[in-house]
């Protein structure tokens, strides 16, 4: 009995670990993808974006949401941010739903571990589920109660002096802020985000020039960073539970909580247990795509694995997000149309595929524990390749954090010292972080002499705006 359960504990890793290793190429190039597009890709005030309650502003709430992503509770937090500055209800709760469920690395990890199917059904049940969610609201929405709780969110955050992030929208620490010329203290999640607005306020180099110097790609590294800072914990929980769940929960437990068969009533059956399982799971974020190969693989219709994938924004622990930040009814509200709209899709989708005759075959539950996962085959030259890119991402992040230099290049806003490439103009003498930011600089030097060139590293500075 006792070996048993060891040989269980070391398989159920092997699978939990052969998950991560076959999908981290694919977290990794998509978490780089998505620090790309949130350094790079221009955004409109996302405030005045999300207050107009139309089809407009939930578009854009949506295509923002999917180019911004991260875990659940960042979401959460960011929708907070949006909210208080006067976002609509049905814009934030759409921008939230897009960044946790329509973003790159959750489509290729389902792509890998589930199939093209799942892929689809996520996509496009994603756009169908924020219509369905927006026209529920519309219908229920207590306007005023959301008004009430905007106005004493707003005095409350005041009155203990929490502010957002500028960079990110995540709450601002009183331990990372500084001064701007115009008497505004700013506050920052982390040092990372506090040197990434440094270095945005002291340089003016265009995307493709930054992408050519060290400082465009610390502004890059540190996303990524910051990315995996949120999500590291629910992608190895999610990985770890789904080998311990395939290999040590029994087929009649599946059974029992899942009707077996076909018809109507099944699918609905499953995609409503779908998301109560979901809401107990605990797992969230990209976590929650290997708990769902585990489902499947104990025999849960479609309807309800694509329901669980979608329900990451109502597990208990961001339930209490809600209840802390907005009270009990908000939360109550947001459960019930998250709810309802979730399993509703995640049956629409199944009803759908199975008219267009492209619901996949159910994988057997022995499939995951028959799998060899560690071969040298594409999956370990293209992690190679991800771990390479990572390092590499991390490397620049320290270097630009940690650089020694009390000089700011003015091109790309990374920090530098004495012993770089370095010219004089004006009078000044300007030190740069590389050769290419120098000739950036000697190409046009008055766009960039404005720029400051001392870096008081640590203290609260003052940085115009440019």
């Amino acid at each position: 009995m006792q070996a048993a359960l060891v040989d269980g504990i070391f398989e159920s890793l092997r699978i939990g670990v052969g998950f991560l290793w076959t999908a981290a190429w694919a977290i990794i190039m998509g978490l780089v993808i998505t620090s790309l597009v949130q350094v790079y890709v221009s955004k409109e005030r996302m405030a005045q974006i999300l207050g107009t309650d139309d089809l407009s502003g939930l578009t854009k709430a949506t295509v923002f949401g999917a180019a911004s992503s991260g875990c659940s509770f960042g979401a959460v937090a960011i929708g907070k941010g949006l909210f208080k500055k006067g976002g609509h209800v049905v814009n934030v709760l759409a921008f939230m739903f897009a960044s946790t469920n329509l973003i790159v690395e959750l489509g290729l990890m389902i792509l890998i571990l589930l199939g093209w199917e799942f892929l689809v059904a996520e996509l496009l049940g994603g756009i169908i589920l924020i219509a369905v969610m927006a026209l529920l609201v519309h219908v229920t929405l207590p306007e005023n109660l959301f008004d009430e709780v905007r106005q004493k969110l707003n005095e409350r955050d005041q009155e203990h002096g929490v502010t957002e992030d500028p960079t990110c929208g995540m709450e601002g620490k009183d331990e990372y802020s500084l001064t701007t010329d115009g008497g505004e203290t700013l506050k920052f999640c982390s040092e990372g985000c506090m040197e990434t607005y440094e270095q945005e306020t002291a340089s003016s180099g265009e995307w493709r020039d930054e992408l050519l110097s060290w400082g465009g790609w610390y502004k890059v590294g540190n996303q990524y960073r910051k990315e995996w800072s949120m999500i590291w914990k629910d992608v190895v929980a999610g990985f770890l539970i789904s080998g311990f769940v395939i290999v040590f929960v029994p087929q009649w437990v599946w059974n029992a909580l899942f009707l077996q068969g076909d018809g109507l009533l099944v699918s609905a059956e499953n995609a409503v247990m779908g998301v109560v399982i979901a809401v107990l799971s605990f797992v969230g974020s990209m976590g929650n795509v290997p708990f769902a190969v585990a489902l499947w693989g104990g025999g849960v219709s479609f309807a309800g694995v694509i329901a669980f994938v979608y329900a990451d924004l109502i597990t208990i622990p961001v339930l209490n997000v809600y209840r802390k930040y907005y009270g009990w009814k908000v939360m109550l509200y947001i459960l019930g149309i998250f709810f309802v709209t979730m399993a509703f899709t995640g049956f629409l989708m199944e009803v759908l595929f199975d008219a267009f005759g492209i619901v996949p075959d159910l994988a057997g539950g022995e499939t995951a524990t028959k799998q060899t996962y560690f071969e040298l085959n594409y999956t370990f030259y293209l992690n190679i390749i991800a771990f390479a890119l990572s390092g590499y991402l991390l490397y620049v992040y320290r270097r630009g954090l940690g650089a020694p230099g009390q000089y700011r290049d003015p091109v790309c806003g990374m920090r530098t010292d004495d012993s770089g490439p370095s010219l004089s103009h004006d009078g000044e003498t300007y030190y740069f972080c590389s050769d290419r930011c120098k000739r950036s600089f000697e190409k046009h030097p008055s766009e960039f002499a404005q720029h400051p060139q001392v870096s008081e590293t640590g203290s609260s500075q003052s940085h115009e705006h440019h």
